[in-house]
């Protein structure tokens, strides 16, 4: 692809929203969205709370994904100390971070106090971790 090419691309996209942004000016009918207050909720009840404590002690598992790879028994069979396997990640690529085997965040290694932690740069939205769930 030449640079005339790349130049003549930019400027039909430039064109294409210059046009863009003149009919949503001539769309008078637009009308804002009327959006709910939050209000803060009542109070948890006693009994709720309870229940809320029956499952905050309930022990996970957290780890972290650095990446993966797949190899045949043949090849696993000849690793020893030293050997190299090959991940499907590149360097500086985000690690995952797992609860009970379920992607919950992106993070990345940090140390402190000479011991290795993550640092997390992305959290799952919860609506994302329960559609991944079903």
């Amino acid at each position: 692809m030449s640079e005339q090419d790349g130049m003549d691309d930019w400027a039909a996209a430039m064109a294409e929203q210059a046009e863009s942004e003149e009919n949503q000016g001539a769309q008078e009918d637009v009308q804002p969205a009327e959006l709910d207050e939050f209000t803060e909720d009542a109070p948890i009840s006693s009994e709720e709370k309870r229940k809320l404590d029956t499952i905050l002690d309930i022990p996970v598992t957290i780890s972290m994904e650095v990446g993966r790879s797949q190899i045949s028994i043949r090849n696993l069979l000849q690793l020893n100390q030293g050997s190299v396997v090959e991940l499907d990640r590149v360097a500086g690529e985000p690690l995952d971070v797992l609860v009970n085997g379920t992607l919950i965040a992106h993070g990345e290694v940090v140390v402190v106090n000479d011991k290795f932690g993550i640092r997390l740069t992305d959290v799952i939205s919860q609506i994302e971790r329960i559609k991944k769930l079903r």
